[in-house]
């Protein structure tokens, strides 16, 4: 796309009179954003639609971004979803590059030892961000994909990531999550007081039955949690042994105080 023909289209109503206006830029941001929101992928008329847009703006936007490869097309039902660009250039950025750097080998090397798999998790646009998983050896595991975006109401690290936020940005996180019903919201608010006095949070699983998620906080060098690190804990009935609830949880624990003094956190947390 010309910079003459950027220059040259109507305004976007959303720029909300803004100062400085990029009326191709928002419609390309736009998009992004509401795929990032249909995992099943939208179709050029349904992006159309939901965004005001006409079919050709859409059209000429779209294949920017396929050429770009931030946009794939399944030619089966000509819908359109994002690739994985956005989430590969998210690591390239350094706060989160040395998160997983300074967190990967210690969550695997207790991964093994405990026999649980585990993830690291980030707050982004109101969801639970999976950042990365390491799988125990056993055959049998229970884990949440690289890369899932899950509703924030739904999850142990949530919980984690929003109990030490001050009351501004606890609402705007609240106002972000998107649709959750009343029941679901009140638990988790509910829930943010236990997580403070305790340190991490543990409850029975949002999703599959049996699991007990255990999450614990990391937090920067200026004391802000940061990320989470979850153990989605089963109790295996035969095969490979693995350790109690009550050791798994203290082993939780101590990585996440181990990663924050490697991520400058330890004037933070005490003795």
């Amino acid at each position: 796309m010309s910079f003459d023909e950027d220059r040259d289209e109507t305004d976007d109503s959303d720029d909300k009179g803004e100062k400085y206006r990029a009326p191709a830029l928002s419609k390309g941001l736009d998009i992004l954003e509401h795929l990032a929101s249909a995992p099943e992928g939208k179709t050029q008329a349904e992006i159309a639609k939901t965004l005001g847009r006409t079919t050709s703006e859409i059209f000429r936007m779209l294949m920017v971004l396929r050429q770009r490869d931030y946009v794939q097309l399944n030619e089966e039902d000509d819908r359109y979803s994002l690739t994985t660009k956005m989430f590969e250039i998210a690591h390239r950025h350094p706060p989160i590059r040395r998160l997983t750097s300074v967190a990967g080998a210690a969550m695997q090397k207790l991964a093994n030892r405990i026999n649980q798999s585990m993830h690291l998790a980030i707050l982004h646009s109101g969801r639970v961000l999976v950042i990365a998983q390491v799988d125990c050896n056993d055959n049998n595991i229970t884990a949440v994909r690289l890369g899932a975006q899950i509703p924030v109401f739904d999850t142990s690290s949530g919980r984690v990531l929003a109990a030490w936020m001050d009351d501004d940005a606890l609402e705007t996180l609240l106002a972000s999550a998107g649709d959750g019903t009343d029941e679901r919201r009140a638990v988790f608010i509910a829930d943010l007081q236990r997580v403070r006095e305790t340190g991490y949070a543990e409850n029975d699983s949002f999703t599959i039955a049996g699991v007990i998620n255990i999450s614990a906080p990391v937090r920067d060098i200026s004391g802000r949690v940061i990320a989470a690190i979850t153990i989605p804990y089963v109790r295996r009935l035969s095969g490979t042994t693995t350790v109690p609830l009550d050791e798994a949880r203290t082993e939780l624990l101590a990585l996440a105080d181990r990663i924050s003094r490697q991520l400058g956190a330890g004037a933070n947390l005490g003795a």
